[in-house]
């Protein structure tokens, strides 16, 4: 038989997030963000559930033939704009929505040869330093943009750097305010972030990311269930073995975990090489037949071992629920073992690894 591990991926719980987005801020439409092959759950595996947004945000080209190869006609929107001058060939034949950041990609638009205009997102630099214009020479880069005959309509476009912190979004939303005053365009602010905590601030299109997939944009202050989302991915394995410590045992690489009195623990089909992080510490939670337990000692490259105290029936072939949904309605959000992991949730739905099979749940 196969490895026991496996990945299943819950449409139900795409368009239940997607749905919670819309609720939020039912005024503005809705990218679905695609990118990293949908956070690593698969845009073939994605596209039904997400179907229902009104557009698909990505940032490869190879991305957005995918996407338009499963019959989607709707608006795609490439995040970081074209790479090099022939790429914008491809967006004239695919009808892609681009950003532009950066003076080169205006350069570029004003060479291409086009029949049909086309629609870009002018992007602010309002603080995360990352892409964009800065205010003040964000006119001037809308001002060659709407000179050009290959550009049609202008969309003006900002991201948030602390949308889920307590700093928030206000001096980054005064920036973008101030340098945009008077300039037409559909706006595009909010991120997953800052749809759910700060739904009254106007964006005509709303970027829903890591929302979409079921984890808490800013978790630890709100999990989940405070948002009303739902995991859409879930990485389970089963119990291959068993070990009965005494005090003193050592458990795996390093010995770094060593039982204090007798205890029972169980060998998961499941270590880094399956995309489990290996700096999860002992502690890290885990449901065995959908108890919560929690790891102990190293994680190895296809093992890991967890504390059986709290489910004493738990024997060879019992289910492991790494993250996301277990037996008997029990759920374990991705964002608690990142936590554990010293890292977010988003980091461990795109670091699944190619060997671990993927499924519709």
């Amino acid at each position: 038989m196969p490895r026991p591990i496996e990945a299943l991926i819950h449409p139900d719980a795409l368009a239940h997030n997607l749905a919670r987005a819309r609720a939020a801020m039912p005024d503005a439409r809705v990218w679905a963000v695609v990118k990293a092959n949908a956070y690593g759950h698969g845009i073939e595996r994605t596209f039904e559930p997400l179907r229902a947004a009104d557009g698909f945000a990505l940032l490869d080209l190879a991305e957005a033939e995918r996407i338009r190869a499963l019959g989607w006609r709707g608006p795609v929107l490439l995040l970081e704009g074209v790479f090099e001058p022939r790429d914008l060939e491809l967006c004239s034949r695919l009808n892609l929505w681009h950003v532009v950041h950066h003076e080169a990609q205006i350069d570029w638009l004003a060479a291409h040869k086009t029949h049909q205009p086309h629609r870009v997102f002018l992007k602010m630099n309002s603080g995360m330093n990352r892409l964009g214009f800065t205010p003040t020479a964000y006119r001037s880069a809308w001002a060659r943009l709407n000179a050009l005959p290959q550009v049609d309509e202008i969309s003006l476009m900002t991201h948030f750097s602390d949308a889920d912190a307590p700093a928030g979004i206000a001096h980054q939303v005064a920036a973008f305010e101030t340098a945009t005053r008077d300039l037409p365009g559909e706006r595009s602010l909010s991120n997953s972030a800052a749809t759910l905590r700060h739904p009254g601030q106007r964006s005509d299109w709303l970027r829903a990311g890591i929302l979409c997939y079921g984890s808490a944009p800013d978790f630890p202050e709100h999990d989940i269930a405070h948002w009303g989302l739902q995991p859409a991915m879930t990485l389970r394995s089963r119990l291959i073995a068993t070990q009965a410590l005494q005090p003193g045992d050592t458990v795996g690489y390093g010995s770094r975990y060593v039982a204090e009195q007798a205890m029972r623990i169980g060998i998961v089909a499941c270590g880094y090489a399956d995309g489990y992080p290996r700096h999860a510490g002992s502690g890290t939670p885990v449901l065995v037949a959908g108890v919560r337990c929690t790891t102990v000692g190293r994680v190895s490259m296809d093992m890991l071992a967890v504390d059986l105290r709290p489910v004493p029936a738990a024997q060879p072939g019992s289910e492991v629920t790494l993250w996301g949904r277990g037996p008997h309605g029990s759920v374990l959000a991705i964002d608690e073992v990142a936590q554990a992991a010293g890292t977010i949730g988003y980091e461990l739905m795109c670091a699944l690894a190619p060997r671990v099979p993927v499924h519709l749940a």
